[in-house]
């Protein structure tokens, strides 16, 4: 089967510990950028088709790993978050903006 998709590191391994076979490379990293985004996109809808924790989980492996190509380690991107979030709030109170 052909898949020409970005996937988690040890996948290789857990096909081969179950006697499978495996073909893989090395991206570059304009082509690990890409991929990161097409793989961005579907965890994205797996998780709205789902919203299981585990979806959820996968997203955000994924946003870190896009925050990594730009230099950012998770705690970077918390501290951007609740900087963020101190400027504007959260979505904790469920507003909807009906019209400005």
């Amino acid at each position: 089967m052909i898949y020409n998709k970005l996937v988690r590191d040890r996948i290789p391994e857990i096909i081969e510990s179950k006697g499978g076979t495996c073909k893989t490379r090395i991206l570059s990293d304009e082509e690990y950028a890409q991929k990161l985004d097409q793989k961005l996109g579907e965890e994205l809808a797996e998780y709205l088709e789902s919203h299981s924790p585990e979806e959820l989980a996968d997203l955000l492996e994924v946003i870190y790993a896009c925050a990594a190509l730009q230099s950012l380690s998770p705690a970077d991107l918390e501290r951007i978050r609740a900087d963020k979030a101190d400027k504007r709030g959260g979505f904790g109170e469920k507003i909807l903006l009906i019209e400005s």
